[in-house]
């Protein structure tokens, strides 16, 4: 039977790179770090440290969770196999269909797997704290910042990954000003790095009467959520917190109390905010924990190559800065131009599409690194 040979031509083509993912992924190694934790955890006294303790269960969730996703991709492979042998004894053309479908998956179920090897930088596999800002363009450029906002949280939403608003500031007129959100998940962010830099629009303005075409930029900011101790200490000298009334999608206390707190690190310049939690001790915990894991970052770059790989460049939220444009009229294009990865449907990568262009950069970042 032809389209059997064929798929059973396909399957074979697969063998090999099913292998090397799996080595690649130190599958021996992450079992035997397996079995260590689980040893820890049995030894009393285990939980007399509840931070530590957490640490090693969330290292071992992340741990199991990496292998069963390769046992289950080998699962695959050989599943189709069984049905193949199935279809060749009986005869049976009528699996065709499924034989190819689950074939479909496989090779799609693959490639994320391959490119989630890439994701082996010191903090991959974090969640990510994305904030954005407004920049030239006024009222168009806080609506920008608005639907940049959303095309994140469908993105989480269809990675499965949980999102919390940390501080949120209206635009005057329309839109949002500024906005932090984390993103929770396994290699969120090593994911979402890729997305570092000035986004830019263009498109007719439905806040220019005239119907000309307007361009708005909005800067993109992300760094991993560390949350073990990372034993930086500040001075409180170096600190000037300020409190403020909260704004937009805060919660019950909106506008309510000042519990909102902005921390600024008057050496470096950084400024951190929070809004999201319930007091304002609990915000200024919050907002510490941004900062410490902004500083310790920044103490790990010796060097500026370094800080680029993981803090980024921030550049002027205007023209000649721009890593992505969103192209809605006279046509639709959205366009990356450090991989020139390009999708034509830029509705669809506003709802949340992104993943062309993350795994785009992801293979575009691990070319750079291996000719460096």
């Amino acid at each position: 039977m032809v389209e059997l040979d064929q798929i059973k031509y396909t399957l074979n083509t697969y063998r090999q790179p099913l292998i090397e993912v799996g080595d690649s992924l130190d599958l021996a190694n992450k079992l035997e770090r397996i079995d260590m934790i689980e040893h820890i955890m049995e030894e009393s006294g285990f939980w007399d440290s509840a931070d530590k303790a957490q640490g090693y269960v969330k290292e071992l969730k992340n741990l199991k969770d990496v292998v069963e996703e390769y046992n289950s991709l080998k699962r695959e492979f050989e599943d189709i196999e069984t049905l193949l042998e199935m279809a060749y004894e009986e005869d049976d053309a009528s699996l065709v269909g499924e034989i190819q479908e689950a074939l479909t998956k496989f090779t799609d179920d693959l490639d994320e797997m391959r490119l989630n090897t890439l994701l082996s930088g010191e903090y991959d596999k974090y969640n990510a704290i994305l904030t954005l800002h407004a920049g030239a363009g006024g009222t168009e450029s806080c609506d920008w910042a608005s639907m940049l906002f959303r095309m994140y949280q469908k993105w989480a939403d269809k990675k499965g990954y949980t999102t919390q608003v940390l501080d949120y500031l209206d635009g005057e007129e329309a839109g949002i000003k500024s906005v932090t959100l984390q993103i929770n998940g396994l290699n969120a962010y090593g994911h979402l790095k890729s997305e570092r830099g000035v986004h830019r629009l263009v498109r007719i303005s439905p806040f220019n009467a005239a119907g000309k075409r307007q361009t708005s930029f909005v800067s993109c900011d992300v760094m991993p959520d560390i949350e073990e101790d990372t034993g930086i200490e500040i001075d409180e000298g170096d600190l000037r917190i300020d409190t403020y009334r909260s704004s937009g999608a805060g919660g019950q206390h909106v506008n309510k109390t000042s519990s909102a707190i902005r921390i600024t690190h008057l050496p470096t310049g950084i400024v951190v905010q929070c809004q999201n939690e319930r007091s304002q001790f609990q915000n200024k915990d919050k907002a510490m924990q941004m900062l410490k894991a902004k500083l310790y970052i920044l103490k790990q770059q010796e060097n500026l190559e370094k800080e680029s790989g993981i803090r980024g460049e921030m550049k002027e939220i205007g023209w000649g800065s721009q890593i992505r444009s969103y192209v809605m009229q006279p046509y639709t294009l959205v366009k990356d131009h450090r991989t020139n990865m390009e999708i034509g449907n830029a509705a669809t990568v506003l709802d949340g599409n992104l993943d062309p262009f993350i795994n785009a950069y992801l293979k575009w970042n691990s070319i750079g690194q291996t000719n460096e």
